[in-house]
């Protein structure tokens, strides 16, 4: 098995998508990338933390590979636009790849070459790209979130038009 963390906005949008991909063993919502040892969600989203939010995310390597998994977050989120994913704004929703491992890092960082020389994107990809640091699982409630409060307003208006826009585009990466 093999693990990174990614933060792309509101992790329950993240955690919806990855959590339905093949391959992937795990996903944990999170806190990453900031100095505080062990921050509440309230403490992320007042912005002093350093901290974005997060999916740390266990995958099966012969199954789907890491650029694979880079290939849905830059796919399922806007890259270009730093600290900032639609209403979400705040460096706590910034595009992150926090590696674990070296190939991690060169991956990424040959992969955003690759997307902003070939124009993907209309702007640059901003992502940052930073080793794993300081990653604390998010409090109870925020797991599994979208599957447990689909209703709520914020989850029809902001997760579910991601999440079908990422079923039609990745269908055939499904799980059954």
């Amino acid at each position: 098995m093999e693990t990174t963390t990614l933060a792309a906005g509101c992790f329950w949008c993240v955690e919806a998508i990855f959590s339905s991909l093949k391959g992937v063993e795990k996903v944990v919502s999170g806190y990453a990338g900031g100095s505080v040892i062990n921050p509440t969600y309230k403490e992320v989203c007042e912005g002093n933390t350093g901290h974005a939010e997060v999916c740390q995310i266990t995958f099966d390597p012969k199954i789907i590979n890491f650029s694979e998994i880079l290939e849905v977050f830059w796919q399922t989120h806007d890259p270009t636009t730093k600290d900032r994913q639609g209403v979400d704004v705040g460096n706590q929703y910034r595009s992150a790849v926090f590696y674990h491992t070296n190939e991690q890092k060169q991956i990424a960082e040959e992969l955003v070459n690759h997307l902003n020389s070939n124009n993907v994107f209309s702007n640059p990809i901003v992502t940052e790209i930073s080793p794993i640091r300081n990653f604390s699982p998010a409090e109870d409630y925020h797991t599994q979130y979208f599957e447990l409060n689909g209703e709520n307003p914020y989850c029809q208006a902001v997760v579910k038009p991601k999440i079908e826009k990422f079923r039609k585009m990745f269908y055939n990466r499904l799980k059954s």
